[in-house]
């Protein structure tokens, strides 16, 4: 979608730290909803979903500017 084109421009945008800053926001994210499924808490399931793949995004935008540092 033309949300997730957004997104992948934002964060080819970011420095390294700004992107390990994200990814570690994801992940904590990402514990929280599992959580809260868990619990029986969670309305909005397709979000889990969602964060596990901003999470791939994130790393393939991290490892994309690793190799271009080289």
């Amino acid at each position: 979608t033309m949300k997730n084109a957004e997104y992948i421009k934002e964060l080819n945008a970011k420095d390294e730290n700004a992107l390990m800053e994200e990814l570690e926001n994801s992940k904590k994210e990402l514990f929280n909803l599992r959580f809260q499924h868990a619990t029986n808490q969670l309305n909005n399931t397709a979000r889990i979903s969602e964060v596990r793949r901003n999470i791939a995004r994130i790393r393939t935008v991290i490892t994309a500017k690793q190799k271009a540092a080289k």
